[in-house]
């Protein structure tokens, strides 16, 4: 029995050692985000496209990326204002615009086998009730959206799949803040290294014990 627990213990250790490491690999999803632009930077939407109503002179933009949540979603890029998107487009009675600028992605973000178009803007002459989405329809299609309604291309882009979860290869927010505590800590062992000289202690003190039970037996 000793040898039988003897030989368990480097795989244990192993195991646990690998673990933090499996864990700090993050999860993210691959999908269009919705931002209002203000004078000086984007914030992201408080509502959907099909639900909210922008006003004359307002900027929106979309971003296809993949990120883990709405904090770490990438912002459009590129210059936005109204008074250059709207240039050509002069207003109109009974009638509203509203600058979109439209940023496919980066080419890491892309779906297999897909290449994002190039960041475009468009100016939307619709009417004053008029949603975003309806705006969007307008100036980018083909549309796409699944049965929740959710959207899922622009322009045709991408030409499938929709919020689809794709692992990010960063470090998830747990591991990094275990990570920053290390740092600022005294420089002792990891939490998963005490975790392992726990194990093995405990399966050391078995070993033992199964040990003198075999003698007392004989």
């Amino acid at each position: 029995m000793t040898r039988r627990y003897a030989a368990l213990l480097p795989a244990l250790l192993l195991l646990l050692l690998l673990t933090p490491a499996q864990q700090a690999q993050a999860t993210g999803y691959r999908y269009w985000s919705f931002w209002t632009r203000t004078a000086t930077h984007w914030t992201y939407a408080t509502q959907g496209p099909s639900t909210d109503r922008p006003s004359d002179g307002d900027v929106q933009g979309f971003r296809f990326s993949v990120s883990e949540d709405s904090s770490d979603a990438a912002t459009p890029r590129g210059t936005a204002d109204f008074a250059t998107i709207c240039a050509k487009t002069p207003a109109r009675d009974g009638s509203k615009r509203v600058a979109l600028l439209i940023d496919f992605g980066t080419r890491a973000d892309a779906p297999s086998g897909e290449t994002p178009p190039p960041t475009r803007t468009a100016c939307a002459q619709v009417s004053p009730d008029a949603t975003t989405a309806e705006a969007l329809a307008t100036v980018a299609k083909p549309l796409r959206y699944d049965t929740n309604a959710l959207l899922c291309a622009i322009a045709g882009y991408p030409e499938k799949g929709c919020g689809e979860q794709v692992a990010t290869g960063k470090k998830s927010q747990t591991a990094t803040k275990e990570k920053e505590g290390e740092k600022k800590g005294s420089g002792g062992p990891s939490v998963g290294l005490w975790t392992g000289a726990a194990v093995v202690a405990v399966l050391g003190a078995a070993a033992v014990w199964q040990a003198r039970r075999h003698r007392h037996v004989r």
